[in-house]
């Protein structure tokens, strides 16, 4: 019996020595760079609440991080999404909390902890000449207009989520839209959309924001709502206008 046990223990003991740690894939608070160490300071500070300690979620709070890497978290704090004042149908576009270098260290520390999409550094967001317009406009068409509508204003879907208007969005947050597929929208990734793509649709909806009307009053953009609303006001004034011109002269 003595033997039986000396045995087991042995075996613990080697089993313990060389396997890896549940949590052998984490880096510990030393070989986190400066940026990772300072992003791992606010989310202890403000997300770990919702995100849990280790990022991995807590129940009926917050999603796990792990895996979502820096595009998602640089999107979500950027925008003012996160953190949400309260729980919603869907998180809402409001003025940010944190400063867009925060913002940087807390995606550096999501990065290193769990992975991820990240915008590439080789993608040139700052200039998009030289992008094809002609081509973005026709990848937008097929994968975004259906939701965001061909003026990129955004629209309604179910459940009280909706898809939300480009307008305010910069071209790196669309750039990570794509790449994290926040809420309801869905994950574009390279072998989807490569990075060439991405920039071509990026062009495009900031050649269609900046692009005046050259048609004359947009009425808003939003497509035949508002101008069939509008032929029908300038319907009956000028039926109106007209009865009462007749009327005057019988």
């Amino acid at each position: 019996m003595a033997r039986f046990i000396a045995a087991l223990a042995f075996v613990g003991a080697t089993y313990t020595a060389f396997s890896p740690g549940i949590y052998a894939d984490e880096p510990t608070d030393s070989a986190l760079t400066l940026d990772e160490q300072r992003g791992k300071e606010i989310f202890d500070q403000s997300c770990i609440s919702c995100h849990g300690p280790d990022a991995q979620g807590v129940e009926d709070r917050g999603p796990s991080l792990i895996g979502v890497g820096s595009a998602a978290v640089e999107f979500q704090v950027n925008t003012g999404r996160m953190p949400m004042a309260r729980q919603e149908a869907q998180a809402l576009r409001k003025p940010p909390m944190f400063t867009p270098e925060q913002a940087a260290f807390l995606g550096a520390y999501i990065q290193a902890i769990g992975g991820g999409p990240e915008v590439p550094e080789d993608v040139d967001l700052d200039n998009l000449e030289g992008a094809d317009v002609a081509n973005g406009g026709t990848l937008f068409r097929v994968n975004c207009s259906s939701c965001h509508a061909f003026s990129t204003g955004g629209g309604a879907l179910s459940s009280g989520k909706f898809a939300p208007d480009l307008h305010p969005a910069s071209a790196v947050e669309i750039y990570q839209a794509m790449l994290s597929g926040p809420q309801n929208m869905p994950v574009f990734a390279d072998n989807q959309l490569t990075p060439d793509q991405k920039r071509d649709l990026i062009a495009y909806i900031k050649y269609i924001q900046d692009d005046q009307a050259q048609g004359g009053w947009d009425l808003g953009a939003f497509g035949p709502s508002t101008e069939g609303l509008a032929i029908f006001l300038v319907g009956i004034v000028a039926l109106a206008l007209a009865t009462l011109w007749i009327a005057g002269k019988s």
